[in-house]
């Protein structure tokens, strides 16, 4: 059941979704060679708590026997996707990393994740950073009253696959207000004009997974990290977003 949302529930998401945005803005200024993971999962959850914030991730679980997520952020590095778990790894120069941060504020949740090079990246990080950056905002353009959730499917996975990488097909967006998964589910890819109709008070998150090589993925043996299974680079960006009456509105945003 997709929930629509209110204008002061949306008032809501939007501050959940300015403090999850300075988390990240934290993330990318301290992301350099040397800094461990769990050094970035600390500073999230110190911003957290400063905003009077909760961290979403933190002991969430998808049911079926899997172990709850054991800490406030994911980190991802490389050819890992998505769900990375924080720890004593330190960033190299040239690493990909990725961050993906959720957030409650009174009661509602404002998600998104960045993908950043760290030190002196190279050409291969750069451009799948700049194909999956774009990737998400043409997604954005078709969240828009009268469309479909297939219009931003499709739109992500042309331009990414014009560009010569491919999306994911396991994972994708999703609704997202009080809990952290709502309906509708936003893969990324598949047909356009298919899937519910967007409406006026529709929040959910938009983010592409780009793979550098093939699309197939495979999960690490600690039931989270999702991983390419070639070993090619993996980029992951991520806005909530509201559908209102004139257009798409980012609710993650500084």
């Amino acid at each position: 059941m997709i929930v629509l949302k209110s204008d002061e529930e949306i008032r809501l998401m939007r501050e959940a979704g300015r403090i999850t945005a300075r988390v990240l803005q934290a993330i990318r200024d301290a992301a350099r060679p040397g800094v461990s993971t769990a050094e970035l999962n600390f500073l999230a959850e110190k911003i957290l708590e400063q905003y009077g914030a909760q961290p979403v991730f933190k002991g969430y679980s998808f049911g079926n026997g899997m172990p709850p997520f054991p800490a406030t952020i994911t980190a991802c590095l490389n050819e890992e996707l998505v769900h990375g778990i924080p720890g004593s790894r330190f960033l190299r120069d040239g690493d990909l990393l990725t961050i993906d941060c959720g957030s409650r504020y009174e009661g509602y949740i404002g998600d998104a994740a960045i993908s950043i090079g760290v030190g002196d990246a190279g050409d291969e990080v750069q451009q799948i950073l700049q194909v999956t950056e774009k990737a998400l905002h043409v997604g954005i353009a078709q969240a828009r009253a009268g469309n479909r959730v297939g219009d931003i499917s499709a739109a992500i996975q042309a331009f990414v696959e014009g560009e010569g990488y491919n999306v994911v097909r396991g994972y994708g967006g999703h609704g997202v207000g009080r809990t952290m998964h709502e309906d509708p589910h936003v893969p990324n890819y598949g047909p356009a004009h298919r899937g519910a109709k967007l409406r006026p008070g529709m929040t959910f998150a938009i983010e592409p997974m780009v793979l550098q090589g093939k699309k197939d993925v495979i999960t690490l043996p600690d039931h989270w990290t999702v991983v390419a299974k070639d070993g090619k680079l993996t980029a992951h960006c991520e806005h909530t977003v509201a559908v209102t009456e004139n257009g798409p509105e980012i609710l993650t945003l500084l």
